[in-house]
Formats: C-alpha cells, structure tokens, sequence
C-alpha cells in the first residue's frame, strides 16, 4: 500500500520512481524536495536535506513504517528547509508559479 507525508515543501511516498511514475514499495522512500519550485536552491542546501533525511530514516529503523511516522519525517524536513531560509541558505524563487512566501516574508536589506 501506498503511504505519503504531503507538507508545502515536502513530499515523503513509499515507492520508487520507475518509468516516470511512483511504484509502491515496502522497503523504498522517496523524497520530493520543493516540488512547487518555490525556492532557489543550491547543491550544498539540497544535500542538507537529503543527509537529514537519510539521518531521520535511520533513527526509525525497526519502527513500523506508518503515515504517522512518514508525517513526523516530513515535518522535521520542513523546519529544516525553513531554517535554511532563515540562515539565507535559499531564497524565494520569485519566478515561481507560486509565491506566497509561506515560510514568511523575505529579508530585504535596508537601501541607504
């Protein structure tokens, strides 16, 4: 059965990609970071995020794989991917389809 954690900035699903569709898998997550392109990203903040992510798998390993548990993996992926804004790691995409700024208002440096 296919199981997911859908948050604004993460997708979490038991499966894998094959063929350019998610095939449900017991033994397989996969991770969709920003799926909606709502900020710039770099390869070092993006592997942040890969590591914490195979760091929080790791730490459920012998837990049964439940949505529950899936939600609690996505959502320590979101605080993170809000302290990478906060530290100025990325940055709104302002050419993206969607910009409501839903880790809240950009930085804008004063103009003297």
């Amino acid at each position: 059965m296919l199981l997911k954690s859908t948050t604004r900035h993460v997708r979490i699903y038991t499966a894998e990609v094959k063929n350019n569709e998610l095939v449900g898998s017991d033994n397989v997550l996969t991770l969709d970071i920003d799926p909606d392109n709502e900020f710039n990203w770099n390869e070092d903040a993006l592997q942040q995020v890969y590591r914490k992510f195979d760091e929080l798998v790791e730490s459920y390993s012998g837990f049964d794989l439940t949505e529950y548990n899936l939600r609690r993996i996505g959502s320590d992926l979101e605080h993170l991917v809000r302290s990478l804004l906060q530290n100025g790691q990325i940055s709104y995409n302002t050419e993206s389809r969607v910009i409501n700024y839903s880790m809240g208002l950009p930085q804008v440096e004063p103009q003297n």
